[in-house]
């Protein structure tokens, strides 16, 4: 993993809808190498967008909060185009929001089974 990347997770609604579409962890940590190095959509205020599942499946990442990533967000490319403006503002209010989070508050989250840490290095 990328010196740029420390710790990737996603949370519970990611971890069932990545499950449902058959994305497994492995893809999700090549992904986050991959947006490291600038190989995904940057749609601003550390919301990114992602292409997976050999392009079928479009993830919705926090990143670069700390050197750490988040998914939070799944859709089929058939199923809609992109994001709309209401959903980016609310995504980038839960990247700041993240980025406010501390070692500590991470770790909440795992404990109560919010966020599935899936790689970390």
């Amino acid at each position: 993993m990328s010196a740029s990347v420390r710790r990737v997770f996603k949370t519970k609604w990611f971890h069932k809808a990545a499950g449902k579409a058959g994305i497994a962890d492995g893809e999700l940590c090549r992904a986050v190498r991959e947006l490291a190095r600038g190989q995904g959509v940057d749609l601003g205020g550390n919301v990114w967008k992602k292409r997976l599942d050999g392009n079928r499946q479009r993830a919705i990442v926090l990143g670069r909060i700390g050197d750490t990533w988040v998914f939070v967000f799944l859709f089929a490319k058939c199923d809609r185009d992109n994001i709309d403006a209401r959903e980016l503002r609310a995504f980038r209010k839960l990247a700041a929001d993240v980025g406010r989070h501390t070692d500590s508050d991470i770790a909440t989250l795992v404990t109560l089974k919010e966020w599935v840490e899936i790689c970390n290095g």
